[in-house]
């Protein structure tokens, strides 16, 4: 994707649009993910934009990630690394190759650059 136009966009606000979760990544819940990529393609090996998933556990596999959370709350479980405990305001950053386990407590909205 690439923009047509510069933007600007108020994150709580913005409409998402469901994305498919893996049911063997769920662990326990139901949780829905929606998202909207703002910016970057598969192609330029760059995407960020807005994520958010619904309470649950869910287990991943990371790329190269930063983001900020904007709502919600979440524990993320680093597998041989930290416990990453976030809220409104954090700043993260995830290593491809991460194993990890998240335990959603709140609705959690981010927003994200991440390197494909």
């Amino acid at each position: 994707m690439s923009l047509a136009q510069s933007l600007a966009l108020h994150v709580p606000d913005a409409e998402l649009e469901a994305e498919p979760l893996d049911p063997e990544q769920i662990v326990s819940g139901t949780p829905i993910v929606t998202g909207k990529v703002l910016w970057g393609s598969e192609d330029s090996g760059q995407l960020g934009g807005i994520w958010q998933i619904t309470p649950g556990v869910v287990t991943d596999t990371e790329a190269d990630e930063m983001f900020v959370v904007v709502s919600g709350s979440a524990t993320v479980e680093v597998q041989d690394g930290p416990t990453l405990h976030l809220k409104p305001g954090d700043m993260a950053v995830l290593r491809a190759g991460d194993r990890t386990t998240w335990t959603v407590h709140e609705t959690l909205r981010k927003v994200y650059a991440v390197r494909v």
